[in-house]
């Protein structure tokens, strides 16, 4: 085997095992997540767009397409108060609207004592609206009821 042949094949094994390495670190963290569930209109674009932003961020999403997800955000103890186009659900929480994916991430890393985050309306500026450069608020909200302004974003 010639010098070139063997640094070739030598540099094509390390790529294969890097490649391999961040497939596996991807499917765990996905793993580690849990698959989240997203209940949404089918005929909207902007959750279709949110969807698209979580699956880039590494969640698995798993969409079921309702005409209607006033339902969904009542089984899962979503405040009225704060119903946006679409909520979703992973592990014991819940996220209602265009919740950015690092707060979501950091919601299931550090486990705090609420029952999800929701950003009501739909901000143009959040994810899968991305129209402009509004300032929003991210809340977290209890099993009770509390509501309280978890992270603001522009």
């Amino acid at each position: 085997m010639s010098r070139r042949t063997f640094i070739g094949s030598a540099a094509g094994g390390v790529a294969l095992v890097a490649l391999g390495g961040a497939v596996w670190q991807r499917r765990s963290l996905g793993a580690e997540r849990g698959a989240l569930t997203a209940y949404r209109s089918p005929t909207c674009e902007c959750c279709g767009k949110w969807i698209a932003h979580m699956r880039a961020s590494g969640f698995e999403v798993n969409v079921r397409d309702v005409p209607d997800a006033t339902e969904a955000k009542r089984n899962l103890g979503v405040p009225a108060e704060l119903y946006s186009c679409h909520t979703s659900q992973v592990d014991a929480y819940v996220f209602e609207g265009h919740v950015p994916a690092d707060l979501v991430a950091r919601v299931l890393r550090e486990r705090p004592e609420i029952r999800g985050l929701a950003v009501p309306g739909m901000p143009q500026s959040a994810p899968g609206m991305d129209i402009g450069h509004e300032r929003y608020e991210v809340l977290s909200f209890t099993r009770e009821g509390n509501v309280a302004v978890y992270a603001v974003r522009m």
